[in-house]
């Protein structure tokens, strides 16, 4: 337990979630003094696992350090349908092959987070490819269209005339239905997840089990401070990515986006992070809270002592001259965030788009020391970056 932290359990896991729903239901359980079973679920859509993947998965090991079982369920069958959540249009499904191999990636790079011997990997096809047909019309028989229709995507599709697949109808009975089986007494999900969530209570109560709490944690901002973290995006921190590269996509974050990792993703009291707030205001530099911020981070993602190295390098990369200090300074205008290849051409630093992709192709290409081989890569508004190009061009550019 860190000084100054709660001995309340329900108090702690209030930390920053969203929301506790009913919270009286999950007190009661709490004061049953059983090991709880917790219920999160992931499709396998994408091989790797990101920072805001690690704010649920940060949750999950805080209840298993409180002596609680997690179910991790790996939505091998759910993602063949694909939950549109957050899109306004039919997803499409992946193929059986890809669910493998990102499944088989996800069990590898899960217990750096989760402790391994409080923690059941299942796979949500061992249940419902058995339930057929006639099972699934029974399923389907417990809820309404009126009812799927509360659901603020459909909803929204619904009323602008876009298509909505019947299958996609199933998705949220399906995850439900993973609570019915696994009698879950608390499922946890994003805030985007917050009707599928319920829909595992309703579909618990139908069959006569008692209906689980469910606990929302909030959607983590990418690099740019503005979209949901996403691979797709450009915008990620990958719980894999080596140390430097870790630390240097950290260091990258706007001032103000600091602080909201800090509350998703640190380890500290709020009581310590509003001290780091108060030496701020104190007059303290921020980039000196950003730094213990990215060490811890890939501290508890690799080795404490890789954390320390690339805290190190870091230092003495942009503290200690190895590039001249009167580079070009630039600011841009873009409040919503640039992606590199466009900064690359409005700093002069490529004359096209088609020589901003060569040279990002090419490996030539570096923010903030880290090299860049995605050239969806968003540099966030509020953020100072160090941008190079091969070893002779570079220049400090400021997003704002």
């Amino acid at each position: 337990m860190l000084e100054g932290a709660s001995n309340d359990p329900l108090e702690m896991l209030r930390r920053g979630a969203d929301e506790i729903l009913p919270e009286q239901s999950l007190a009661e359980r709490l004061q049953e003094g059983r090991p709880l079973r917790i219920k999160a679920g992931f499709d396998p859509t994408a091989p790797d696992l990101h920072l805001g993947h690690a704010v649920l998965l940060g949750k999950l090991r805080q209840l298993q350090d409180l002596g609680h079982q997690v179910l991790f369920v790996v939505g091998d069958f759910t993602a063949m349908i694909g939950d549109p959540t957050g899109r306004n249009a039919t997803r499409k499904p992946l193929t059986r092959e890809a669910i493998i191999r990102n499944a088989d990636t996800y069990q590898q790079q899960v217990f750096k987070v989760l402790d391994p011997q409080r923690t059941q990997v299942l796979f949500n096809s061992t249940w419902l490819e058995p339930l057929g047909a006639a099972g699934m019309i029974a399923l389907a028989a417990h809820t309404t269209v009126a009812r799927m229709l509360e659901r603020d995507d459909f909803s929204q599709r619904y009323r602008s005339g876009q298509p909505i697949a019947v299958h996609e109808f199933i998705y949220p009975l399906m995850q439900g239905y993973d609570s019915v089986v696994l009698e879950a007494d608390l499922e946890l999900g994003g805030t985007d997840q917050k009707f599928n969530l319920l829909m595992g209570r309703q579909l618990q109560q139908a069959y006569g089990k008692r209906p689980q709490a469910i606990l929302t944690m909030p959607l983590l901002e990418g690099l740019d401070g503005v979209k949901k973290m996403s691979k797709s995006l450009g915008n990620y921190v990958g719980i894999t990515d080596p140390p430097n590269e870790m630390f240097g996509k950290l260091m990258s974050i706007s001032d103000v986006l600091m602080w909201r990792y800090m509350e998703l993703l640190s380890c500290r009291t709020p009581a310590q992070c509003q001290d780091l707030r108060g030496g701020i205001e104190a007059g303290r530099n921020p980039m000196e809270v950003k730094l213990e911020l990215a060490e811890e981070l890939v501290a508890r993602f690799h080795t404490p002592e890789q954390g320390t190295a690339a805290r190190r390098a870091f230092v003495e990369r942009f503290r200690h001259g190895e590039l001249p200090q009167d580079l070009p300074v630039l600011r841009l205008d873009a409040p919503a965030g640039l992606m590199v290849g466009l900064a690359l051409q409005r700093a002069a630093l490529a004359g096209s788009n088609s020589e901003a992709m060569r040279l990002i192709s090419q490996g030539a290409v570096r923010v903030d020391g880290v090299r860049i081989d995605d050239p969806k890569r968003v540099l966030g508004a509020g953020s100072e970056y160090l941008v190079q190009v091969g070893k002779r061009r570079a220049c400090r550019i400021f997003m704002t």
